[in-house]
């Protein structure tokens, strides 16, 4: 696979059509991001449902009504064409991936970037904990759960966690990187003990890929920015689209800028 170093790289080659891949391990340096899109009038009520589920919602940036310019996070690109894959749902419910979202973008849609655990995977590599999706399968395994978020009107659902196994000790070392990254979701919320999240099988994720846990390991699990992607199929807005789980925006921002 070839690894894009530069974010307005790998963003000219999603525009263009040229990669359609997951984004875990390109542009090493660079905030990535989660986003969902919303028609304005479903976008105050989920401001508050990230305001209370930080942990699962940290927010980047917050775009005008319309405007598909991040201008924080990365001036000049277009949030319509510079994902490699979105997601689009109708009343709640998937419909489908795409890679352009020019024919279904309308002039009143609020887009919120939202922070992701791959900036906090960056520090883990630093740190020779680098998460075993990366080489195996490039997207990290996702599970839905039985911990409730707090609702925000229509807004509510479970979380989304994803997990990364480790050896014990090398979980609570990787517990204390991620902990720096607040905007990345920050420290696992759970070690070990997938049963006390309501998972059942651990290698049976509802989004991403199953990878190998060997002996000696538990799952360690982060909130993450697919816990939205919940929330919106219980709100069922009219419309909606958000990235493809592990496929995401990425910005010109720098991990270690202080500005994440």
């Amino acid at each position: 696979m070839t690894f894009y170093e530069k974010p307005t790289d790998l963003r000219a080659a999603c525009r263009t059509g040229d990669y359609d891949g997951p984004t875990s391990g390109h542009a090493q340096g660079y905030v990535q991001a989660n986003m969902v899109i919303l028609p304005a009038a479903d976008a105050a009520e989920f401001r508050q449902f990230c305001k209370k589920n930080p942990k699962p919602c940290p927010v980047l940036e917050i775009l005008d009504p319309g405007d598909p310019e991040p201008k924080n996070c990365a001036p000049g690109a277009d949030i319509r064409t510079d994902l490699s894959r979105y997601r689009v749902f109708r009343d709640g419910e998937p419909v489908g991936d795409v890679t352009d979202i020019s024919d279904v973008w309308e002039d009143d849609f609020v887009t919120f970037l939202l922070g992701c655990s791959f900036t906090a995977e960056e520090a883990l590599i630093a740190a020779g904990l680098e998460p075993r999706h990366i080489k195996e399968t490039g997207i990290v395994p996702m599970f839905r759960t039985t911990k409730s978020t707090e609702g925000a009107g229509k807004f509510t659902g479970p979380f989304v966690v994803s997990m990364r196994p480790y050896t014990p000790e090398d979980a609570q070392r990787a517990a204390d990187v991620t902990e720096k990254y607040p905007m990345a979701h920050g420290g696992p919320i759970q070690i070990g003990s997938p049963d006390a999240l309501g998972i059942r099988d651990i290698n049976a994720p509802e989004y991403g890929e199953p990878v190998t846990i060997e002996d000696g390991e538990v799952p360690v699990f982060w909130a993450c920015g697919v816990t939205p992607q919940e929330a919106i199929r219980n709100a069922k807005p009219r419309i909606a689209v958000t990235h493809a789980p592990g496929y995401m925006f990425v910005s010109d921002l720098e991990s270690d800028s202080g500005k994440v």
